[in-house]
C-alpha cells in the first residue's frame, strides 16, 4: 500500500491526525487511524457502527471507518459489543498500531478522536461518547 494515493479529503483528514499525534508520515496516520476506528467499532453495536459510518460527511473518510478486511467485517457484525476498558483500548492501539518511537497511544487516540469529531454530526458525537469507557470518554469529550 505504500504507493497508495489519497484523495484530497482523505489526505486532509490524515494530515490532521499526523500533525496532532506528531507522526512521521501520512501512512502511519492512516494505519493508526484504522486501528483506532476498529477498536471503537468493537465497543459499539453493529447498528451504532453503521450509523457512525453513515454520519461521516465525506465518503472517503467513512471508508476509513469501515473495516477493509471482509472476514473481520462479517465476524464483527455477528458478535455483541466488547467490554473494553480504557487501559485495554490504549494497549491495543500500542500493540496493533506499531506506534513510532516517541509517540503515545493516548496522543494518537486524541488525534484520531479530534479529527473524527470534526467530520461527524453532533448527534453521532453524543452516541459515540455513550459507548466509550470513562477514560476514553474524557479523551473524546476534551476536544
Amino acid at each position: 500500500m505504500a504507493s497508495e494515493k489519497f484523495s484530497a479529503n482523505e489526505r486532509a483528514f490524515l494530515e490532521k491526525v499526523m500533525q496532532r499525534a506528531n507522526l512521521p508520515d501520512i501512512y502511519d496516520a492512516r494505519d493508526l487511524t484504522l486501528v483506532v476506528f476498529r477498536s471503537m467499532r468493537d465497543l459499539m453495536t453493529t447498528e451504532a457502527a453503521d450509523r457512525t459510518e453513515a454520519a461521516f460527511k465525506d465518503d472517503e473518510i467513512a471508508a476509513l471507518w469501515k473495516d477493509d478486511n471482509p472476514i473481520v467485517r462479517v465476524l464483527s457484525r455477528l458478535r455483541p459489543p466488547l467490554k473494553i476498558d480504557t487501559e485495554t483500548f490504549l494497549r491495543r492501539i500500542q500493540q496493533e498500531g506499531g506506534l513510532p518511537k516517541d509517540t503515545s497511544a493516548e496522543g494518537v487516540v486524541i488525534a484520531v478522536f479530534s479529527a473524527a469529531r470534526e467530520e461527524l454530526s453532533e448527534a453521532q458525537i453524543k452516541e459515540i461518547s455513550s459507548t466509550l469507557p470513562d477514560g476514553l470518554n474524557v479523551m473524546w469529550d476534551q476536544i
